[in-house]
């Protein structure tokens, strides 16, 4: 590794203030001598990009044939004249799906097929990389060379700047990158599906200031959609309504003939103003899983769109679609569940896990409790077993202020007490059990 610049390629040298060059980065002694190949290779390994290798200009004008061609074709135009001559800030906004990441990705692909250096960073992976470099065992580069990396590197795309949630470290540390490039003019690239003055105070005055920065507003796909992870088709989902749960049962107990009414007084006021997170609570086969399709149904019929997963399967999907040649690759996925206008966790359990789907599994509840984004989760656990399985995402989906937990008290509409509700939780409220 260059002692001079750490194998990044690039230097800062020390330029008087009033120097043109002051504070820009330089090509380093040993680019300069590289070979061809060589370079390439470095580039695409300083590039962060993997599999983002695929997204180009080319691909993305593929992918936008049925859609309003003469507009994507100018969006993907202004993204190529950055791409020749990155100078100033690119702010890139869209909803989920609406081609962010893919035209970020192409800037930095372009970069590197012209012999330039590109830094690709989606946000809440750089700020786990950044607190894992503080242990020398975990990160291949120290603290200190990772954020002077990530600051000074001559072309800087960060994806997902908002979703830099979590400790008031992780957004000084991410402030003092974006504050850092402002000051000193440095081209970067941002993606973001809220507008940006929506974002933290101090980010939001950089990344709207007209004289350093020019934005690209792509349209979302078709709202409305449904989609799926783990067998509930959408003609399956289109049985299960409000008007087919039954509001009857024969041997049920007080409390739980009661819980047969709160159920559906709680499932039908979310489905009218879903926000934030809703947690169903109780037996296998006790209405869970037919309530939370009822709002999804609701949901559909208003032109929102629906991911509905079962959180097993949900796993094993993304676990799979890291393999190359995939349908439906890892980042397209995983960015489908995190921004679905409503989001279906089905079957939350205590089943072992691995921690990278625990991370995952995270990174999407961690998001969606952030934006505040309509969420509902089913699970036959009691928050005792909860905790000890999923500590973090317990944090955030058991927190009243970040929305209601009901807990259904009757038992499997058909096996009865033979299959006991879960009771490792306390009551919180009562609700009901389903006909299905």
């Amino acid at each position: 590794m260059c002692a001079l610049c750490g194998g990044a390629g690039f230097v800062r040298r020390p330029y008087p203030l009033d120097h043109p060059r002051f504070g820009k980065a330089e090509p380093c002694e040993c680019a300069l001598t590289e070979s061809v190949d060589t370079r390439r290779a470095r580039l695409e390994r300083l590039s962060n990009l993997g599999a983002l290798s695929r997204f180009t200009f080319a691909t993305f004008s593929d992918e936008g044939r049925d859609r309003a061609s003469h507009w994507y074709g100018r969006v993907a135009e202004a993204a190529r004249t950055y791409a020749a001559a990155p100078a100033g800030w690119l702010v890139i906004t869209g909803p989920s799906g609406s081609g962010k990441t893919h035209l970020a990705a192409a800037i930095a692909n372009r970069r590197i097929e012209r012999g330039d250096p590109a830094v690709f960073m989606v946000v809440p992976d750089l700020l786990d990389h950044l607190r894992a470099s503080y242990d020398p065992e975990e990160g291949d580069l120290s603290f200190d060379q990772l954020f002077e990396l990530v600051r000074n590197a001559p072309l800087l795309i960060l994806d997902d700047i908002d979703a830099a949630s979590g400790t008031p470290w992780a957004r000084e540390k991410l402030f003092q990158v974006v504050n850092h490039r402002y000051n000193g003019e440095l081209p970067t690239v941002f993606t973001t599906t809220q507008a940006p003055k929506a974002l933290d105070d101090r980010v939001a005055s950089r990344l709207t200031d007209d004289r350093l920065t020019q934005a690209i507003v792509l349209e979302g796909p078709h709202a409305g959609g449904y989609h799926q992870v783990g067998g509930l088709t959408r003609e399956r989902l289109a049985e299960m309504q409000f008007r087919d749960f039954d509001l009857g049962g024969a041997g049920l107990r007080p409390e739980e003939r009661h819980s047969l009414d709160a159920a559906f007084r709680s499932a039908m006021a979310y489905a009218d103003a879903p926000k934030g997170w809703f947690v169903l609570q109780g037996a296998n086969g006790c209405g869970k899983t037919h309530l939370a399709a009822a709002i999804a149904n609701r949901a559909l019929g208003r032109g929102i769109d629906v991911f509905f997963a079962v959180v097993p399967d949900l796993l094993d999907h993304l676990r799979a679609s890291f393999a190359p040649g995939t349908e439906v690759a890892y980042d397209e996925l995983f960015e489908q569940v995190r921004n679905a206008g409503l989001l279906i966790l089905d079957d939350l359990g205590a089943q072992a896990t691995s921690p990278w789907a625990q991370e995952k599994l995270y990174q999407i509840v961690n998001y969606r409790t952030v934006a505040g984004m309509p969420t509902i989760v089913t699970t036959d656990q009691g928050d005792e077993q909860l905790n000890k399985a999923h500590p973090r995402i317990v944090a955030r989906i058991l927190d009243p202020s970040a929305g209601s937990v009901v807990r259904i008290l009757a038992p499997h509409y058909r096996l009865g007490r033979s299959m006991p509700a879960n009771a490792g939780a306390p009551p919180r409220r009562a609700v009901g059990r389903r006909r299905e």
